[in-house]
C-alpha cells in the first residue's frame, strides 16, 4: 500500500499543553487508530490534519502534496466530530446535502449522492426526520454520511463510538469496517483499547503530546515498550528487569523469574505477562507452570467476565480468574495462596 498521509515533525505549543514532533504515516486503504487517554492530544492531531488548527512547525502531506497551508475545503479530508455537529434546524437530508450545496453540486447529482450514502450507512428511512428525534447512533450515521458526500481521501473520526451503547457500538464498528474494506482510508482516535483491537490495521500510542509507540495491534499490545503502554492495553504485570542467565531475569524487589526465550546476559529492560496466564491455587502446583510464588491476596475486584485478584508475592501480581474459581478456592483478602504461570507466557522487552 502507498503512503497516503504523512505527518512530519508536527509541533504545537499552548500554555498548558504541547504536541512534540508528531510523525507518522497512514497508507492508502489503512485503518489507523490513535490510542491515548483524555487530554493526550489525539483530537488536536485530527484538527491539524483537517486544517482547523495550524501547527507551529512541521508538515501535513496528503498524496504527495504539502497541504499544511491549504484551506479546509481544499484538503480532501473529512472529519466526524465527537459531538456530531449536526445542524438542529435542518432535516437529516438537508444536513447531508449541506456540503453538496456549498460546493454548488447540481441538484440531480446531489439527489443521487445522498441516496447512495443513506443506503450505505443504513438511514434511508430517516431522510425527513428532525435531528432532535434521532438516537445517538442515528446522529452518528447522519454525520458520517454528510462527511462522505465530499468523497474524502481520508476520513477522520474523533471518538466515534464513545457515546453509543454496546449494541449500537457493534453496529457502528461493522459499518466502519465495511467502509474501510471498500477502500476508505480512516484515522480514528479513541481512549478505548478494545476499539483499537477490533478495528485497527495499525495503532499509534500517544501520551502527553508524544507518539511513543506504533505498529500493528499484535506488536503493540503484546510487546509494549513502556509501563504506560502496558497499562493502557490492560497488561497489569509489567516490571523492570535485568537478565541474570540465558532464561532468567531479576525483577524489582529481587524476585527471580524464568522467561520463555533466551536473552543476552546482563541486558536490562522489562518483563510482562498477562493476568489471564496467572493461575491461583491454595497449594503449590507441580506442573509445567515454571514460575510459582507464594503470596497473600491484597484485593479482589469484579471485572467483565470474572475477577481480578492481586497478590503480593514480593512483587504485585494480577490474575484474572472466574467468579466460580474465587468461590471454589475460598479466596478472600489476606488469604495465603500460590500464583503460577508458564515461562513462555513471560515476554522480555530490552531497553
Amino acid at each position: 500500500m502507498i503512503q497516503l498521509l504523512k505527518l512530519e515533525n508536527i509541533s504545537l505549543d499552548y500554555e498548558t499543553f504541547s504536541l512534540k514532533n508528531i510523525s507518522f504515516g497512514v497508507k492508502d486503504g489503512e485503518y489507523f487508530v490513535l490510542l491515548g487517554r483524555s487530554g493526550a492530544g489525539k483530537s488536536l492531531i485530527l484538527e491539524i490534519i483537517a486544517g482547523l488548527v495550524k501547527p507551529d512547525t512541521g508538515k501535513v502531506v496528503l498524496d504527495g502534496q504539502d497541504i499544511t497551508e491549504n484551506a479546509i475545503r481544499k484538503r480532501e479530508v473529512g472529519i466526524v466530530f465527537q459531538d456530531y455537529a449536526i445542524f438542529p434546524h435542518l432535516s437529516v437530508k438537508e444536513n447531508i446535502c449541506y456540503p453538496l450545496k456549498a460546493n454548488k453540486t447540481p441538484s440531480h447529482e446531489r439527489e443521487r449522492i445522498v441516496m447512495d450514502l443513506v443506503e450505505k450507512v443504513g438511514i434511508s428511512e430517516l431522510l425527513n426526520r428532525d435531528p432532535a428525534t434521532l438516537s445517538g447512533g442515528e446522529l452518528q450515521r447522519t454525520a458520517l454520511a454528510r462527511t462522505l458526500t465530499i468523497n474524502p481521501k481520508v476520513l477522520l473520526l474523533d471518538e466515534p463510538l464513545s457515546s453509543l451503547d454496546i449494541e449500537l457500538r457493534l453496529e457502528m464498528r461493522n459499518l466502519l469496517r465495511k467502509l474501510n474494506k471498500e477502500g476508505l482510508t480512516i484515522i480514528h482516535v479513541t481512549h478505548d483499547y478494545e476499539e483499537a483491537v477490533a478495528l485497527a490495521h495499525r495503532v499509534g500510542i500517544i501520551h502527553n503530546g508524544k507518539i511513543i509507540q506504533t505498529g500493528n495491534p499484535k506488536e503493540v499490545f503484546h510487546k509494549p515498550k513502556s509501563r504506560f503502554v502496558a497499562s493502557l492495553t490492560g497488561i497489569r504485570n509489567f516490571y523492570n528487569a535485568k537478565i541474570i542467565s540465558s532464561k532468567k531475569a531479576l525483577l524489582e524487589n529481587k524476585v527471580e523469574i524464568v522467561i520463555g526465550s533466551p536473552v543476552e546476559y546482563n541486558e536490562t529492560g522489562y518483563v510482562s505477562f498477562r493476568s489471564e496466564d496467572v493461575v491461583i491455587s491454595c497449594d503449590k502446583i507441580d506442573s509445567s507452570l515454571t514460575n510459582s510464588f507464594p503470596g497473600k491476596v491484597l484485593s479482589i475486584i469484579p471485572f467483565v467476565g470474572g475477577m481480578e485478584v492481586t497478590v503480593d508475592a514480593g512483587i504485585l501480581i494480577s490474575s484474572f480468574i472466574t467468579g466460580q474459581s474465587v468461590e471454589k478456592l475460598h479466596i478472600r483478602e489476606g488469604k495465603d495462596v500460590w500464583v503460577s504461570f508458564k515461562a513462555v507466557a513471560v515476554k522480555f522487552i530490552g531497553r
